[in-house]
């Protein structure tokens, strides 16, 4: 409309007042006759659809016990909904006090079925399924069961967290724009909030960043500090990486923690390389960090089972950024734990001090954590963290407080990922036929040898991993594998 008003205008030149209120007319009429075409042509995103609406909620099978009256099951089951208005791939969300947990609706010979997430919370928990539009149904009530443990939370990891990542810490990512880099400053702060030790990044890819020098590792050392290095890796360069993560130690870092994310995904072969490198150069037994993001599955070409696996990072650091991921401190934990418990690693969490979270939630990551058995806790990042935020993490610990175990990952035929990797892993110890395939399919082989193993040692031979199948399985010798042999 205003590009055809400047055309009239070039064409008609400064013709005075009649000209312009016969442009304004003629605009505000040819406005009117369009809007209404408009709303005809394009009739309302809702229009005719209305929102879901959840009429029942039955377990799968309908026949087992728990089901009669309520459904009663356990992370990790599958529930059948039925309901109106329901389309595949919506969110269904299990909701309680503190939090809440969501996957996606799926469609099959059970109808409209969801599993139920590990990390949800036993009790009572609402159902419910939002559309696109963002309308949320009416909630059904159903019950989860306490995850069968037969360990403490905590006690699957291998091993003692290293000592340079025990306590509380903070990671440093831009010397300068931390406190201006002053050491006597950093100490201070970090001293009032009882750290003992700043992370601070060492290098990007294969390029070593200047301000990680002997003398600033010296200096805080001389300040009573422990200095972990840490670097950001790609996979692309992965004899150059593993170079410059040895160069941080040889300037004196007290451990070395890798930051791997997306860029990493799918590369198992680089992660291979990297790691075998860098523990060439370091040493088997130099303490080795791991972070990356905190939901395995939302991940899963991610090479977890690379980076924490046999003589590789001793300890495990997801970032638990829950103000990011939108959610509770209590739901994102459940599920962090949950997910990467498998891989039998000390969890050392990363908890967010950027943008502002509640002084709350800061408290509660603590106790948390505490109770979930960590031996370590630190925050991103140093030059974020609000006045506020160094105030609460100055405090005393909070008291503990001890969560519901929040399950394991439930896998079964057709699953794909990383855990999928780790779990055949295990099982190829146990049963030399089992196939570790890139991309980390679970098959119906896989499914044989589950079974077989559930039932030699006195579990249900489902074919599906739960808690007693999980912590049968972490029992067996991991089966190494080359992946640069396996056909991609």
């Amino acid at each position: 409309m205003q590009r055809n008003r400047a055309s009239l205008r070039r064409y008609f030149g400064d013709r005075g007042w009649f000209v312009q209120v016969m442009l304004a007319r003629a605009a505000t009429v040819l406005c009117l006759l369009v809007a209404p075409l408009a709303l005809i042509g394009a009739p309302a995103a809702h229009a005719g659809k209305a929102k879901p609406r959840l009429t029942g909620v039955r377990c799968v099978p309908a026949t087992k016990v728990a089901c009669r009256k309520i459904v009663r099951l356990r992370t990790g089951s599958t529930i059948q909904l039925r309901g109106r208005n329901l389309t595949k791939g919506m969110r269904v969300s299990f909701r309680w006090s503190r939090g809440a947990l969501a996957s996606k609706l799926r469609k099959g010979r059970n109808g409209w079925t969801v599993r139920i997430p590990a990390g949800t919370k036993a009790g009572r928990v609402s159902v419910t399924v939002t559309d696109r539009s963002r309308r949320r149904s009416n909630a059904r009530r159903i019950t989860v069961l306490r995850a069968r443990s037969l360990r403490p939370l905590g006690s699957t990891a291998k091993g003692d967290l290293p000592a340079a990542l025990r306590g509380n810490a903070m990671w440093i990512w831009e010397l300068p724009r931390s406190d201006g880099g002053n050491l006597d400053v950093i100490a201070a702060r970090a001293k009032a909030a009882g750290m003992g030790s700043v992370f601070v990044k060492s290098s990007d890819a294969a390029s070593a960043w200047k301000q990680f020098t002997p003398a600033l590792v010296a200096g805080l050392h001389a300040r009573g500090l422990r200095v972990c290095a840490w670097q950001f890796v790609y996979g692309k360069d992965p004899l150059g990486e593993a170079r410059a993560g040895a160069e941080a130690v040889r300037k004196g870092a007290d451990c070395l923690i890798i930051d791997a994310e997306t860029r990493y995904e799918g590369r198992y072969v680089a992660a291979q390389r990297f790691m075998a490198a860098l523990r060439l150069a370091i040493g088997p037994d130099y303490p080795l960090g791991m972070t990356s993001f905190p939901y395995v599955d939302y991940h899963p070409t991610l090479p977890y089972s690379v980076f924490l696996g046999p003589g590789a990072a001793q300890a495990n650091l997801p970032q638990v950024y829950w103000k990011d991921i939108n959610a509770t401190v209590d739901a994102v934990s459940a599920k962090t734990f949950a997910q990467n418990r498998v891989y039998a690693t000390p969890i050392a969490p990363v908890g967010q001090a950027y943008g502002a979270p509640k002084t709350d939630d800061l408290r509660r990551f603590r106790a948390i954590w505490a109770g979930y058995g960590s031996a370590g806790v630190s925050w991103w990042s140093w030059q974020s963290a609000s006045a506020a935020a160094w105030a609460v993490l100055s405090e005393p610990a909070p008291a503990t407080v001890v969560p519901s175990d929040p399950g394991w990952p439930a896998l079964r035929r057709g699953s794909r990922g990383d855990q999928v990797i780790w779990l055949q892993q295990h099982l190829a110890s146990f049963d030399a036929s089992v196939e570790v395939e890139v991309g980390g399919r679970f098959t119906s082989a896989t499914e044989t040898s589950l079974k077989a193993f559930q039932a030699s040692r006195g579990l249900a031979p489902t074919g599906m991993t739960d808690a007693p199948t999980w912590q049968a399985v972490l029992t067996l010798p991991v089966r190494p594998v080359d992946w640069a042999a396996l056909p991609g």
